[in-house]
C-alpha cells in the first residue's frame, strides 16, 4: 500500500484539486481519501460547527464519517467524483488528532492505496510521497505547514511572481526553505499537470510498498 499525503500553507490554496486531480490521473491506484479537518475551541467535531445541543457538553473531540454523495458538492465528494473508491472525513479538535489515528490506521490498513488532505497527520506517519500546495498572493502561513515544509518531495506551487508579491513578506525564511525543495509550477484552474503526475508515478514505483 502507498500513502500520500498533501499539504498546504492556508485554506483556499488548492490542496482538494491536486487530491481530486491525481486520484483522476492515477485511478489504476484504486485510492481510498482522507480529509483532515481540525477545528477551533467551541465547534463539535461530530456536528463540524458551532453547536449548542446536549452535545456540546460531549467529549467530542473527533468524528470520523464515509462519504458517499457523488455530487462534488463538498471537498470529499470531489474526491469519489475523481473516481476514488472510498472518502473519509474526519473532524478533530485542535491538537487532539491522535486520538483519531487508531481508528484512521485501521481504515488506511483495509486500503489498497491511500490519498490524505492534511499537514498534522505528518507528526503520525510517515508517506510515501508528500507534496505541499503554496500560494504566495496568500500571506498566511499555518505553522503546521512549516513545521512540514522541509519533508515535502516537492512544492506545488501558484505561478506568480513571487518577489514582487507583498503579501510573502510574512513568509520570512521559508522563502528561501521553498527554493530549496523542487518546485512544480501551476496555473489554476489547472492544479494537476503531467509533469506532477508523472513524478508521483515514479514515486510510487519506487516505494518500498510498491508491488514488484
Amino acid at each position: 500500500m502507498a500513502v500520500i499525503v498533501i499539504g498546504g500553507h492556508s485554506r483556499d490554496v488548492g490542496k482538494t484539486s491536486v487530491v481530486a486531480g491525481l486520484i483522476a490521473a492515477l485511478s489504476e491506484h484504486h485510492w481510498t481519501a482522507f480529509k483532515i479537518t481540525q477545528y477551533g475551541h467551541g465547534i463539535c467535531a461530530r456536528q463540524g460547527k458551532a453547536c449548542q445541543c446536549a452535545c456540546a457538553t460531549a467529549d467530542h473531540s473527533w468524528a470520523i464519517s464515509e462519504e458517499r454523495d457523488r455530487s462534488g458538492e463538498s471537498d470529499t465528494s470531489r474526491f469519489l467524483l475523481a473516481g476514488a473508491e472510498r472518502a473519509w472525513w474526519v473532524r478533530t479538535e485542535q491538537g487532539r488528532l491522535a486520538e483519531a489515528m487508531p481508528t484512521i490506521y485501521r481504515k488506511l490498513s483495509e486500503s489498497e492505496n491511500a490519498i490524505v488532505e492534511s499537514n498534522s497527520i505528518l507528526k503520525f506517519l510517515y508517506p510515501d510521497l508528500y507534496l505541499t500546495v503554496l500560494d504566495p498572493a496568500t500571506g498566511d502561513f499555518k505553522p503546521s505547514a512549516r513545521e512540514f515544509l522541509d519533508l515535502a518531495d516537492a512544492i506545488i506551487l501558484h505561478n506568480h511572481n513571487q518577489e514582487s508579491s507583498g503579501r510573502t513578506a510574512g513568509w520570512g525564511t521559508d522563502l528561501e526553505r521553498i527554493r530549496q525543495r523542487r518546485i512544480f509550477r501551476i496555473q489554476p484552474p489547472n492544479y494537476v499537470d503531467q509533469k506532477i503526475v508523472q513524478f508521483v508515478r515514479e514515486c510510487l514505483a519506487s516505494s518500498p510498498g510498491h508491488p514488484s
